[in-house]
């Protein structure tokens, strides 16, 4: 049944195969169990339930791309958003997290109708391709900065704004050592590189005494009750002008997160028919589910990971892959107790590698043309320096009209692209205003 229903033979491939990508996929993203958890919990959520809801919503998810669209593409809460949510959203403009829930929630049902009615490629195709690549570039200088600042590599100065931190801080060094082993590995091409560096990193710690050992390696799943259904109760204030641009900003995001993924793995994996993929619909509503499901649960926006392919690459080819890495989510909810091993200073390399793996973005913007070149330019700096993900598109998505009508080039600009500069000028009128 197994074998007709997901086609193994056709696909040439087998259980064992899938089973073994599956295994793969999931020790090379397995990494957001922990880094995620320490992200959301900067913005006052607790740690333990946002461990359960990062795996669980990563099982259902995964397990519904595999079962239903039948694609070997893992999906899960993903980096970038995630700090977003909690560095710009809740931190940077004071937004109680459980209205930040409510956002990403009221995102994840605007995203499920224009993925069921399927005008959602519109919306993507009205930002200029430079901009796409802009604003996944600055994210990554954004969750690189983080991951910096957290393993206190760089801190505030007096004298030049911001300089190195005390590299002569065991902690610190710990987590240079992490980045250095990260590097390493990646550079190698070792499969799970990010996840094998900080089972390394919390080794190193613990063999140092500079991270204490968990009281027990397995546990009970921690409890879902202080995040699960909050976002409900923050539906009360998410319907406000300031929350216009967060909402947009978290649908945007997880539109370029996913369509960016997808794409990506697809072509990789050889799933393209006339560059186009196949049951896109079902894969789609895979992470529309995810985005739902996850704010419910308590966690930021899922997106379909690029770890994806190292399971396409050990053999990987139906959606059984999929089915077993969600399997293998489930397990690892009973390993809660190592979330007191995987310290920040253990999750900040696996930050600083995300940030490089997505700086490779801005080698697609071009750079010779100038209202194009400016607009990507302050959309990518605006993001670390403001300290804002939704800063740095709002300044980039504000310039880029204006520049090309000066330049006589106004008619090239998609209206929707006219619409958002108006939204995000109101945006920054009101942030301004509230400091």
């Amino acid at each position: 049944m197994i074998e007709r229903y997901f086609k193994l033979s056709e696909l040439g491939t087998s259980l064992r195969t899938e089973f073994v990508a599956g295994l793969t996929t999931f020790v090379s993203m397995a990494y957001i169990l922990f880094v995620n958890p320490s992200v959301l919990g900067a913005a006052g959520m607790d740690k333990g339930a946002v461990f359960t809801a990062t795996g669980l919503i990563a099982a259902i998810a995964t397990i519904f791309m595999g079962a239903v669209a039948r694609y070997p593409f893992a999906i899960a809460p993903g980096l970038g958003v995630n700090a977003f949510f909690a560095y710009s959203v809740v931190i940077g403009m004071g937004v109680r997290w459980q209205t930040a829930l409510a956002g990403v929630f009221v995102a994840g049902v605007i995203f499920w109708i224009l993925t069921v009615l399927r005008i959602r490629e519109t919306i993507i195709n009205a930002i200029p391709a430079d901009l796409k690549a802009a604003i996944a570039g600055g994210i990554g200088l954004f969750i690189a900065m983080i991951g910096l600042v957290d393993g206190g590599i760089i801190s505030a100065n007096k004298s030049t704004i911001i300089g190195w931190g005390d590299w002569s801080n065991p902690q610190v060094m710990l987590t240079i050592f992490g980045v250095l082993v990260s590097f390493a590995l990646f550079a190698r091409k070792i499969p799970g590189a990010i996840f094998i560096g900080i089972a390394i990193t919390s080794v190193a710690g613990l063999l140092t005494d500079l991270i204490h050992a968990p009281s027990a390696l397995v546990a009970g799943v921690p409890s879902l009750k202080p995040t699960f259904g909050q976002a409900i109760f923050g539906l009360q204030d998410v319907f406000t002008f300031q929350m216009v641009p967060v909402i947009l900003t978290f649908l945007l995001v997880a539109f370029f997160d996913t369509a960016g993924s997808l794409v990506g793995i697809a072509r990789s994996g050889g799933f393209l028919v006339n560059n186009e993929l196949p049951r896109a619909g079902k894969a789609l509503m895979a992470d529309s589910i995810g985005m739902l499901g996850g704010a419910l649960l308590g966690t930021s926006p899922t997106t379909a990971f690029v770890e994806s392919s190292t399971g396409i690459a050990v053999g990987g080819r139906s959606g059984l892959t999929s089915v077993f890495t969600g399997i293998f989510f489930l397990l690892a909810l009973f390993f809660s107790p190592l979330l007191v091993v995987v310290t920040s200073h253990v999750t900040a390399p696996a930050l600083i590698v995300v940030g490089v793996l997505m700086a490779a973005n801005l080698a697609a913007v071009n750079w010779e043309d100038f209202p194009i070149a400016a607009s990507a330019f302050l959309t990518v700096i605006g993001m670390p320096l403001a300290y804002s993900i939704s800063d740095g598109i709002a300044i980039g998505f504000i310039v880029y009209p204006f520049l090309m009508l000066v330049t006589g080039r106004g008619k090239k600009v998609h209206p929707i692209m006219y619409a958002l500069a108006v939204i995000f000028i109101g945006f920054v009128y009101v942030l301004q205003t509230n400091h």
